[in-house]
């Protein structure tokens, strides 16, 4: 039997994870008996799941957080717990103790449990842990030389993680997730949000702003496709990994226009005219030092997989969140 830790619960992709593991009762071949959920806000409640649920809503990086939630001893641990990366930016210290301090507190919580537990941990890193110059596409060793805080912080916890399991502390998968589109919901603070906001807001019958040019290249996947992701890093075989526990995802890579095209293509022009031009310098630097196209080899060597194309990101959204209905 496995208990489920998941970090940053109340999240967009917390929230789906708790879905899909409740609705699957089991990850890989074992079954899960109990489901930790731990947010700074409070989590979803949990249907339709016949083991035990706690839920607690609580800052990680606070004292004593992550050693209470250790005390029960999670099989799997999913740490999704972030600030976002515009919010990283514009507020230092905050993207510093949220996705520097908490990783920290979480990872020393198992440390100090001892000899005996040795939990897997999923860590979601982000692309942003690359900084230009890049080359043509990027693969998994390339060095880290982010361009932003937050890529920072995620390229610091990744090698602090990497250390962790290096000295057996812990088993851990680290997975540089694209940006995921299309996040249902209010747009949020992050940098990446227009890519979602340009497919979500139109499909609903709102204008949505576009900050960038359309020539701007970029990595996606879908919610979906992350989720997959995740569960499928908690089953890898740990020799099959090896020792460089970070892994870039796969994802669909096209321009901004690429997307509008798709949207049309999918939803018509009517709906790919509500997107309006409002260029945003803030946002416009961020993207820039992002990278735009990787080979993820290692990643689909170990089965990972994701949309075949955009169009396909744009029908999950229309499938998963509007119930298979256009705002024409």
């Amino acid at each position: 039997m496995t208990h489920v830790l998941i970090t940053g619960a109340a999240g967009m992709i917390g929230r789906k994870l708790t879905t899909r593991i409740s609705v699957d009762g089991a990850i890989g071949k074992s079954a899960i008996d109990a489901l930790t959920l731990v947010d700074v806000v409070a989590s979803p409640d949990v249907t339709g799941f016949a083991g035990r649920v706690a839920s607690s809503t609580a800052d990680l990086a606070s004292p004593g957080v992550a050693a209470r939630l250790i005390a029960a001893r999670p099989d799997v641990i999913f740490h999704l717990a972030g600030v976002v990366s515009a919010e990283a930016e514009l507020d230092f210290d905050k993207g510093y103790d949220v996705n520097l301090d908490g990783t920290r507190a979480l990872l020393e919580a198992i440390r100090a449990v001892g000899e005996g537990y040795r939990p897997r941990l999923v860590f979601a890193s982000s692309i942003a842990v690359f900084g230009a110059p890049f080359p043509q596409a990027i693969a998994d060793d390339f060095h880290l030389t982010p361009l932003t805080s937050y890529g920072t912080q995620k390229a610091i916890c990744e090698l602090l993680i990497a250390d962790y399991a290096r000295r057996e502390f812990l088993d851990a998968v680290a997975l540089r997730l694209p940006s995921i589109v299309v996040r249902p919901g209010l747009p949020n603070r992050a940098a990446s949000g227009f890519f979602s906001g340009i497919i979500r807001e139109p499909l609903a019958g709102m204008e949505a702003l576009l900050p960038v040019d359309e020539d701007v290249l970029h990595w996606h996947a879908s919610p979906r496709a992350a989720v997959g992701f995740l569960v499928h890093a908690a089953t890898l075989e740990r020799e099959a990994l090896g020792t460089r526990v970070a892994l870039t995802m796969p994802g669909v890579c096209c321009t901004v226009g690429e997307q509008i095209a798709a949207l049309r293509r999918v939803a018509g022009d009517a709906v790919a005219a509500r997107i309006r031009r409002a260029h945003d310098p803030l946002v416009e630097r961020i993207v820039a030092g992002w990278p735009r196209r990787f080979d993820p080899r290692r990643a689909l060597a170990l089965g990972f997989g994701v949309e075949a194309n955009f169009d396909d990101i744009i029908r999950v959204h229309i499938d998963d969140e509007l119930n298979g209905v256009i705002a024409r």
